[in-house]
């Protein structure tokens, strides 16, 4: 049964190439959007589809390896799988460096192909999680008072109640008050965890 959601958008020039693909994808249980050319596909491509992109490196107009580059530039990062029939190491390296998940060479082993379009599609759906979280994590900051941003900063620095009042020139019971605030709205019960929260700011996305 196809799971709703999860999309391999495909790109390959070859008919009978891309309708073979397209079956074994669809048997594995995901959705597929078929494209002959790159452009088509970015004219459609929606980033809030979940999924991944399996391409062709030579394609009329726009190669693979440029669609690569290109989404990159925009700032989207669908995990992507490249194929070719026509691959060697330095393409299959360069497409790797530049943070393909997996390059597979036509003639290709089914499993071998199932194997790299399921860790791309783990990996997306890893990725989605991160940013869903961080967004979360971002919707409760704002919800912070001024003054209990000033508490929170200081308490993830690992400043202790007294410090904190006299650099803020409240008494103690006052930063008490507002930490347990801060907790509350940042929905943890411990310093130690509002720390471990806060550090998913700093790790990239």
């Amino acid at each position: 049964m196809v799971e709703l959601g999860r999309t391999v958008f495909l790109i390959e020039d070859d008919p009978a190439v891309r309708d073979s693909i397209a079956t074994l994808v669809e048997m594995i249980g995901l959705q597929v959007r078929a494209y002959d050319n790159a452009a088509d596909f970015l004219a459609e491509y929606d980033p809030f589809v979940p999924g991944c992109l399996v391409t062709d490196v030579r394609l009329p107009g726009m190669s693979g390896l440029d669609l690569q580059a290109y989404l990159q530039g925009q700032g989207m990062d669908i995990p992507m799988v490249i194929i070719s029939g026509h691959g060697d190491i330095s393409t299959a390296v360069a497409a790797m460096k530049a943070g393909a998940v997996n390059f597979v060479e036509k003639p290709f082993r089914e499993q071998f192909f199932i194997d790299a379009v399921n860790e791309a599609i783990a990996l997306d759906a890893k990725r989605r999680s991160k940013r869903a979280a961080r967004a979360a994590l971002e919707e409760k900051l704002a919800c912070l008072t001024k003054r209990e941003r000033q508490i929170l900063d200081r308490l993830v620095a690992g400043r202790p109640t007294r410090e904190i009042a006299a650099d803020l020139h409240i008494s103690p019971k006052t930063v008490d008050f507002h930490r347990q605030h801060v907790l509350d709205k940042m929905n943890v019960g411990t310093i130690v965890e509002l720390v471990l929260l806060c550090e998913t700011l700093r790790t990239p996305q």
